[in-house]
């Protein structure tokens, strides 16, 4: 008799069916849980808050651009906590990534080129660097919109905020992509169809979608395209 030969694509199917249901137990079940129900998350009376700070404005810019107001809504809630003072983040790297871009060790960092950085001080490097308003718009977004720092972290910044959205990725708002939303305005991209998502708080995007089913109780805030 003949030597038996081994298993092994039988043996590596099974290994990718339990590594698919573990990815799916993960993603779909152990993931959304995370999220703590929406009363828990900082203040409970951050909805109110959000609605008298920024109910009208998104309801009115969103009209105006055809995106769904209560998506906004949960952004402030994930970005700013409702406030009305808000005190700007600055990121180093990004930073660091502009000073090469001056400096001429980098041709661009996304759509910024040396030629808008030729003049700039190192204060405005950071305010570029810095992100502000509401809806946390990175400083040097405001090159894309053909604007200053002061439009997106001045009286406009819910406008200006929201028109970058919408040039960003108003298309996958306007599909209903919620996770993809989310996810972009986080990280730049879209949520991974494999893996884990690359947002700073894992929940981010299961916060986000769970905050906008509160808002979307008030016909105020729901979508009508």
């Amino acid at each position: 008799m003949g030597r038996r030969k081994p298993q092994y694509g039988r043996t590596l199917f099974i290994l990718l069916l339990l590594a698919t249901a573990s990815y799916s137990l993960w993603r779909f079940v152990w993931l959304p849980l995370q999220a703590p129900p929406v009363n828990d998350y900082g203040n409970p009376d951050v909805y109110l808050r959000v609605k008298e700070y920024y109910g009208d404005e998104v309801q009115l810019y969103a009209r105006e651009m055809n995106l769904p107001p209560s998506y906004f809504m949960a952004l402030i809630i994930l970005e700013s906590s409702g406030r009305k003072i808000i005190p700007p983040r600055f990121e180093p790297h990004v930073y660091e990534r502009l000073k090469e871009v001056q400096r001429g060790k980098r041709s661009s960092y996304e759509h910024v080129e040396p030629r808008h950085l030729a003049d700039a001080t190192d204060d405005a490097l950071k305010n570029l660097a810095s992100s502000w308003g509401p809806f946390q718009v990175m400083g040097y977004k405001c090159l894309l919109l053909g604007i200053r720092v002061r439009d997106i972290r001045g009286k406009d910044a819910v406008y200006w905020g929201m028109k970058w959205i919408d040039l960003t990725y108003g298309k996958e708002l306007r599909a209903g992509k919620y996770k993809d939303a989310f996810h972009i305005h986080n990280t730049g991209k879209r949520f991974p169809l494999l893996g884990k998502p690359s947002t700073h708080d894992p929940a981010y995007v299961f916060r986000g979608i769970s905050f906008m089913k509160t808002f979307e109780s008030d016909s105020l805030y729901r979508y009508k395209p």
